[in-house]
C-alpha cells in the first residue's frame, strides 16, 4: 500500500477547524493530545505543535515531521472518515518511536471509541 500524505487528507479552513474543537471528542495520548470527531468525507487531519512550547520554528517543524511520518505510515488504520487533530502537549522533544507509539494508541482509540458508540459501517 502507498504510504502518502496528500493535500486532500489536511484538515484546513478555520471554520473546519473551529468546528472540530467546538464539538469534538478529546483525549491524550502521550505525547499527543487528539480531538476527533466522525466525518461524512474521507479522514482530515491537522497537526500542530505549539509556539508557546517550542520558540525556535526549527524545533516545531521537528516535531510537525515526526506527527507526519507517524500519521502517514498509520493512517491505513483509519478505515472510516474522521476530522482529527493532533496537538503535541510534551515541553520537551520526545524520539519518533515515542511519538509513533502515541500516534498509534490514539488511532486505535479512536476507532474503539466509534465502534462503542454503534456506528461502524453507517458511512
Amino acid at each position: 500500500m502507498k504510504h502518502t500524505f496528500p493535500k486532500s487528507e489536511k484538515l484546513c479552513g478555520q471554520e473546519a477547524i473551529a468546528a472540530l474543537y467546538r464539538t469534538g471528542r478529546r483525549f491524550t495520548s502521550w505525547p499527543v493530545r487528539v480531538t476527533w470527531q466522525p466525518s461524512l468525507s474521507a479522514t482530515e487531519v491537522l497537526i500542530w505543535a505549539p509556539k508557546s512550547l517550542f520558540r525556535h520554528a526549527t524545533d516545531r517543524n521537528l516535531l510537525r515531521r515526526r506527527m507526519r511520518e507517524a500519521w502517514r505510515l498509520n493512517s491505513e488504520e483509519m478505515k472510516q472518515g474522521y476530522d482529527i487533530a493532533f496537538n503535541y502537549v510534551d515541553k520537551a522533544i520526545q524520539p519518533y518511536s515515542v511519538i509513533e507509539k502515541g500516534m498509534k494508541k490514539a488511532l486505535r482509540r479512536i476507532q474503539e471509541e466509534h465502534s462503542k458508540e454503534g456506528n461502524h459501517g453507517d458511512d
